[in-house]
């Protein structure tokens, strides 16, 4: 399972030019599968009347089987999303091309992977990692789970029906604690008890 660890998250964020209309939406999208975890096509249905951006902000997803959830956003999401979605209609879709119409969920891959293209300049770890907006969700799963929240919480934020689903991210998190520990440089157990002995004799 593919994420991103924070330093390349932030680099991804980073690589739009958020002062050109283009660039501002193409953060704006980043920063929300980021926060949400939401799949492809649940962003690319994502319209003006799903977003709640007032003091507790928040979104409406629709997800597999037609099951709806709400997602809380951040405070930073809220904004460059009222941005985005100002002077448009409750019905018009908030992430759309060129042309005004949404991004379809093959159109929102083929941009994540052109600003993945770009991120690889400045930040080389990128290069071995296949990054598609799935991984987006995945990072999310991750970095909720280091940030302390709890699994069942998660589970409900990324709609998922089960919560063996979810628990996938729990394995991750305890292998990686666990090959940090492994590389930690720890005396051996002969050390600890000559160490042991020294202070008996004393």
């Amino acid at each position: 399972m593919a994420y991103l660890d924070k330093p390349e998250m932030d680099a991804l964020l980073k690589t739009p030019d958020a002062r050109t209309e283009q660039g501002a939406r193409n953060h704006a999208l980043l920063l929300f599968l980021y926060n949400t975890g939401a799949r492809a096509d649940e962003a690319a249905h994502v319209t003006g009347a799903d977003l709640t951006l007032g003091p507790s902000p928040s979104v409406r997803l629709v997800g597999k089987g037609n099951k709806t959830r709400t997602c809380p956003l951040w405070p930073v999401t809220a904004d460059v999303l009222k941005r985005l979605v100002r002077g448009h209609a409750p019905h018009d879709g908030v992430f759309l091309n060129r042309q005004g119409q949404p991004l379809t969920r093959f159109g929102i891959y083929s941009l994540v992977q052109h600003i993945v293209t770009q991120a690889r300049l400045t930040t080389p770890s990128l290069t071995t990692k296949r990054v598609s907006p799935h991984t987006l969700r995945h990072t999310c799963a991750v970095h909720l789970l280091r940030a302390g929240v709890d699994i069942n919480t998660i589970r409900a934020w990324l709609g998922h029906v089960s919560l063996d689903t979810t628990h996938v991210y729990a394995e991750v998190d305890l292998d990686m604690k666990a090959k940090a520990l492994a590389r930690c440089d720890l005396p051996d157990a002969g050390t600890l008890r000559g160490g042991n002995d020294a202070k008996t004799t004393r």
